[in-house]
């Protein structure tokens, strides 16, 4: 069994399970309005300070597309040579583009590294905005999606390939190919009726 996986590994997967199966075979957007992504915060208050205060505006919400974009487009880079989900495999930005978004967001708010450091604990180092500088959500989420890029966890990405699945995970032991349960338990169904009518 892995380690926990660090606060930017939980908000990059986040972000970026934030596309998912719809139910009827296509791909659902939770991210497709203002509210979507003020309730999207809401159930991610690591994601930004005073996540309880977040009410998102149209060009937030852009902002934040642009960079769950490019973090989708580097983990289908991340889990070569495996194929990337299927929700990207058509429309993926070309890597040089998906950096560029990334760094250029992540620029918005400059940050210092701050130290915590709980009883019986590690010490853990997260950024912050610096003193006085506004907080920016998608530069908050820009900087986690290169934290995970940038770190230990990224080896572990890997894109669900279960039938009608579009998420990434991370792979927590050697012979985990699904994301859930449910994703393995589909993919043998499928495996199995594709047997039964190559051989009928």
């Amino acid at each position: 069994m892995q380690d926990s996986p660090s606060r930017d590994t939980r908000i990059a997967l986040a972000l970026a399970l934030t596309v998912r199966h719809d139910g009827q075979g296509g791909t659902a957007d939770d991210l497709t309005d203002p509210a979507g992504l003020t309730a999207w915060v809401a159930a991610h208050p690591d994601a930004v300070p005073q996540a309880e205060a977040f009410a998102a505006d149209a060009p937030t919400l852009a902002a934040v597309r642009e960079v769950r974009a490019a973090a989708r487009a580097l983990f289908a880079r991340a889990v070569r040579p495996g194929e990337p989900s299927p929700a990207d495999a058509t429309r993926l930005l070309p890597v040089p583009q998906a950096l560029r978004r990334l760094n250029e967001a992540a620029a918005r708010t400059p940050t210092v590294p701050v130290l915590a450091w709980a009883d019986a604990a590690d010490p853990v180092v997260r950024a912050a905005p610096a003193q006085g500088a506004p907080a920016d959500l998608a530069a908050t989420l820009a900087q986690a999606v290169i934290g995970f890029l940038a770190g230990p966890d990224r080896q572990r990405l890997r894109a669900c390939h279960a039938p009608r699945c579009v998420r990434y995970f991370l792979k927590e032991y050697p012979r985990q190919e699904w994301c859930k349960p449910s994703c393995g338990n589909r993919a043998r169904v499928a495996r199995h009726q594709d047997r039964h009518r190559r051989a009928g």
